[in-house]
């Protein structure tokens, strides 16, 4: 079984990983073993989106990772007793580009000292009126334990959440149906757009528009628990 080891401290396993009798590789892994945290495996799924992922604990907080150690994990994936586990992205189209997000699709104030006035739509019907905050976090499911529950204060089990930052609004988040499509259109910006923990984000100011839904794409998790 071809193995890629993804992570900042990755050499501190590939002794055990050898002793299992897998083969490390470099490039077109089989399976992908995020060794961190949460974040590293979102990390892993960035740089190679759809390989199935095995997630082994390098870190205090990784709530996706197995209460097993890391042996038991790797032993159990060795002799197929696994089950796949998948998830479901998000996507994010803005000028011209797609974004792909397994937690979330955020857009954010460029500017700290100034809010941004924006309007959503959902399925072309216009959610109240112009909100101005700080911006909006567009969350799945699997990462409503993220961003989105640092500012709503809860999670949910299905559906896409759309959290308000720091909002006019008198409510901060509303839970929508996974086939919904949302559309936020800035009235005055700067912002910016970016996803999940991703370094790379799109500029966007007055007039432009994000459209978010569910993407077709999805993550694999091996899960032996």
């Amino acid at each position: 079984m071809k193995v890629l080891i993804f992570g900042k401290d990755k050499n501190k396993i590939d002794s055990l990983v050898k002793k299992l009798g897998f083969e490390i590789v470099r490039k077109t892994p089989e399976i992908v073993l995020s060794y961190g945290g949460d974040g590293t495996f979102i990390e892993s799924e960035f740089e190679f989106p759809g390989v199935p992922k095995v997630i082994l604990k390098n870190s205090r907080i990784c709530k996706t990772c197995s209460g097993l150690s890391n042996e038991e994990v790797l032993k159990r994936i060795k002799q197929n007793k696994f089950a796949v586990k998948e998830l479901w992205k998000l996507e994010g189209k803005v000028k011209g580009k797609t974004l792909y997000a397994v937690n979330d699709i955020v857009v954010h104030n460029k500017n700290p000292w100034h809010g941004v006035r924006y309007e959503i739509y959902i399925d072309g019907k216009k959610l109240g009126e112009e909100i101005i905050g700080d911006g909006v976090v567009a969350a799945t499911s699997f990462g409503s334990t993220a961003y989105y529950r640092s500012i709503t204060g809860s999670f949910f089990e299905a559906g896409i959440g759309l959290a308000f930052n720091n909002s006019t609004e008198p409510f901060n988040h509303v839970v929508l149906k996974e086939n919904r499509e949302i559309k936020l259109k800035v009235t005055r910006g700067p912002a910016i757009v970016y996803a999940d923990n991703q370094t790379e984000a799109i500029d966007i100011d007055n007039g432009d528009e994000v459209l978010i839904r569910k993407s077709s794409k999805i993550a694999k998790i091996l899960s032996v628990d």
